[in-house]
């Protein structure tokens, strides 16, 4: 399985376009290489360098299988669900780091089940986990000016 995006590549910094120093919208990210099987697709983006441990920037899940991309800024695949983020929000916060540079790990989850139920902050992973059939992730670098 594969993602990536055109506004970033792996391992590299990202535009500040996608940041609290810009306009904080999501980046395009595409997917693809992802087993027959799959049901339905999660995502998640996660800074795991934050001061006090992983810090959640996005969760989206019930991605419908025939979906394979997210356009810059979005919107989200219809009957696409979001799940409260670190901001208190539902919708992409992007890289704001409080200094240094920081890792932004973008991952997909191919699913055997097209519906998760009763999806927050604190179970989101161990949902995903408990029915994932395979997962990729892009990281992206952001230091904040």
């Amino acid at each position: 399985m594969e993602i990536k995006s055109n506004d970033f590549s792996n391992n590299s910094m990202m535009p500040a376009l996608y940041t609290c120093d810009g306009r904080d919208i999501s980046p395009q990210l595409s997917w693809s290489n992802f087993p027959k099987e799959t049901k339905s697709f999660a995502l998640s983006v996660i800074d795991p360098d934050a001061p006090r441990g992983d810090f959640v920037h996005w969760l989206i899940y019930d991605i419908p299988k025939e979906e394979n991309n997210i356009p810059r800024g979005g919107p989200i695949p219809n009957g696409t669900k979001e799940a409260e983020n670190d901001f208190r929000r539902m919708q992409y916060g992007g890289p704001c780091p409080p200094s240094g540079t920081h890792r932004y790990f973008f991952t997909i989850y191919a699913l055997d089940i097209e519906h998760l139920d009763d999806v927050n902050k604190g179970n989101f992973i161990s949902k995903v986990n408990g029915h994932k059939i395979d997962s990729a992730q892009i990281i992206g670098l952001y230091s904040h000016r």
